[in-house]
C-alpha cells in the first residue's frame, strides 16, 4: 500500500474526530476548528504534511456533516449526554471504517451529503402557526 491508503485513513480518521467534536460542541465552526486541529496533530506525528491535510480536511467534512444532525436531535428534545453517547459510538464506527482501504475519502463525502441533506428537508417553523393551533 502506499501514501494513498494512509492518507485515506487519516482523512477518514479526520471524518470521526469531526463527528465526535460536533457531538461534544454543536457548533459548526468551533466543532471543524477542533477536529481539524487535532487530526492536524495526529497527521503530522504519524507521516508527513500531506497526511496532516488529509486529516484536517476530514474533520472540517465531519463536523459539516454531523452538525445538523446533532443540532436537530437537540432542537427536538434529545438530552445532549445521550446524544453525545450514541454520536460518539458511530464515531468509533467511523474511524473503524477508516482502515478499510478507500473508504476514508468515500467517508469524507458522504458524511456531509448526509448532513446537508438532512438540513434541507427539514421543516420551517413559524411562530404564527403554532399560535393558531391553540385553542
Amino acid at each position: 500500500m502506499g501514501d494513498w491508503y494512509l492518507i485515506g485513513v487519516l482523512v477518514g480518521l479526520g471524518v470521526a474526530l469531526g463527528v465526535l467534536a460536533a457531538a461534544l460542541i454543536p457548533r459548526w465552526i468551533v466543532a471543524a476548528v477542533a477536529a481539524a486541529v487535532f487530526a492536524v496533530v495526529i497527521g503530522l506525528l504519524v507521516g508527513d504534511w500531506k497526511d496532516a491535510v488529509g486529516g484536517g480536511v476530514g474533520g472540517i467534512a465531519g463536523a459539516l456533516g454531523a452538525t445538523p444532525i446533532v443540532v436537530g436531535a437537540l432542537r427536538r428534545g434529545g438530552t445532549r449526554g445521550g446524544l453525545a453517547l450514541l454520536v460518539g459510538l458511530g464515531a468509533l464506527v467511523v474511524a473503524a471504517l477508516a482502515f478499510v482501504p478507500v473508504l476514508g475519502y468515500l467517508e469524507a463525502i458522504t458524511v456531509p451529503a448526509l448532513g446537508l441533506r438532512l438540513r434541507s428537508r427539514a421543516p420551517e417553523r413559524h411562530a404564527g402557526l403554532r399560535t393558531l393551533a391553540r385553542d
